[in-house]
């Protein structure tokens, strides 16, 4: 493949990161080139994928896309891939850096259950799926972002994905039940801090909402500090850029609590202003340790 094309196979997984994950292509921005494009690329399968779940289209529409992705990654496996710049880009990341396949068909399996939604029963359930759909993320990630590492990281990487998924979901309560019919708050924790299913969909904001509510963040929370133990087993040119996207994760609880909980009524986010503090405090504490 020459340059050019190369380039613009690049750009064109740039476009899709740019238009949907403003805090992702904020933090990887700051990658060098070469890793940032291996990202973005990376991104651009996980959002093709995520596309077959969460469309408009029937649900017959929907699993037929999700097969047909599939077996456009079964061709790649086995390098004979479609020509289009999403798997040109992909083919360029899996020849530069030692990378694994599986965790891109764990995110199909991931989608797959989005497909066959089933509220989950267990935080063991929803820690399950968060693996597919987050973890598995984390996994394509750390052959690009540890090229060097020496230690096993993927414990870390797999926590760093359930630990975004959890926000996200604690984020878009409103949105996953209204737009999708959703719910994925385990049943068993809404017994637990006796939250009913009919409170959610009125939108209650209750105490014992509040403590459902941070029960998840903390766990959340306590994922990301875990992860925070390995960052500089991590390649350093990556270790400001990974700091990034978990502080600004992280910031999205502050931000619903900052709005008092209400993930029914707002999409809750940390703004341009917000990220770029994160990115300066970040950087001025790597200058001094």
């Amino acid at each position: 493949m020459d340059t050019e094309q190369m380039q613009a196979d690049f750009a064109y997984c740039e476009t899709i990161i740019k238009k949907h994950s403003k805090s992702f292509y904020y933090a990887f921005s700051q990658l060098p080139p070469e890793k940032a494009n291996a990202v973005y690329a990376i991104y651009a399968f996980c959002r093709t994928a995520d596309e077959c779940a969460d469309s408009n289209q029937p649900q017959t529409e929907k699993l037929e896309s999700l097969k047909r992705l599939k077996e456009e990654l079964d061709l790649f496996r086995n390098r004979a891939e479609i020509d289009h710049p999403l798997w040109r880009s992909l083919r360029s990341v899996f020849t530069a850096y030692e990378m694994d396949i599986q965790p891109f068909y764990d995110q199909l399996t991931g989608q797959w259950m989005d497909l066959n939604f089933s509220v989950p029963k267990t935080m063991h359930e929803l820690e399950r799926y968060s693996y597919y759909v987050a973890g598995s993320v984390g996994l394509m990630l750390l052959p690009v972002l540890a090229s060097k590492a020496t230690a096993d990281l993927r414990p870390y990487a797999i926590h760093l994905g359930i630990a975004m998924q959890i926000t996200n979901i604690l984020r878009d309560i409103g949105e996953d039940l209204h737009s999708k019919q959703r719910i994925y708050l385990p049943e068993e924790e809404m017994e637990r801090f006796r939250y009913t299913q009919a409170d959610l969909r009125d939108g209650l904001i209750t105490e014992s909402f509040i403590r459902l509510w941070e029960s998840l963040a903390k766990l959340a929370e306590s994922l990301y500090d875990d992860f925070n133990t390995s960052i500089n087993l991590f390649d350093a040119d990556s270790r400001l850029p990974l700091s990034l996207s978990v502080g600004v994760y992280r910031s999205i609880l502050d931000a619903v609590r900052c709005s008092n909980y209400d993930c029914f009524s707002k999409r809750n986010y940390v703004s341009k202003e917000k990220m770029t503090k994160i990115g300066a405090d970040i950087s001025n504490f790597s200058q001094i340790v």
